[in-house]
């Protein structure tokens, strides 16, 4: 009896020490650490990580704002556009780019794009054109996502929706002189 014991708790401190166990710890670990970098740090926090990779074990890798919207006034989107890139990249690695996980970081994207709008001018049309690209993001982005993403007709109509607020805004804007008038 003594020694299925001694065995049983041999086999048992060699699970509890093997790599498996520990990467699944790790595991959890990095997804917490994720999920705090992207739903739970101010955006000007996440920029300083980013620059500095710190964490080193994530993906900070972004193409930045490629295949989005126009944006003739340089709004200041790019933090906004690196985070989601991160949480994208980040969430396919760690297996849990999900439709729901998926709508999480959209909607930190839009929180984000909105937060950058606040110092700008012309706040009226920067706003319009962050609910373009949350559109944006919500119709074309992330196909991968699980379980399969199908054209959604609704979101595609709310999307040409968006693109016209925005070009009304902008027309509003250049009339008060507030933006100029682009070629």
């Amino acid at each position: 009896m003594r020694s299925v014991f001694t065995v049983l708790t041999a086999i048992a401190a060699t699970i509890a020490a093997s790599p498996i166990s520990h990467s699944n710890t790790t595991s959890r670990s990095l997804m917490n650490i994720t999920d705090s970098i992207m739903f739970n740090i101010p955006l000007p926090e996440f920029t300083i990580r980013r620059d500095n990779e710190l964490p080193n074990k994530v993906d900070w890798t972004s193409d930045g704002c490629t295949s989005s919207p126009n944006n003739p006034f340089n709004f200041p989107f790019l933090p906004a556009c690196h985070r989601h890139d991160f949480g994208y990249a980040n969430f396919r690695l760690q297996t849990r780019f999900t439709r729901t996980n998926k709508l999480k970081i959209d909607m930190q994207f839009r929180t984000d794009l909105h937060y950058q709008c606040e110092h700008t001018f012309a706040q009226g049309v920067c706003r319009a054109l962050a609910n373009v690209y949350y559109s944006a993001v919500r119709v074309f982005g992330g196909h991968d996502q699980t379980p399969g993403k199908r054209m959604n007709n609704g979101l595609l109509w709310e999307y040409h929706a968006l693109v016209d607020i925005y070009e009304e805004e902008v027309r509003k804007a250049q009339a008060a002189g507030d933006l100029p008038l682009l070629q």
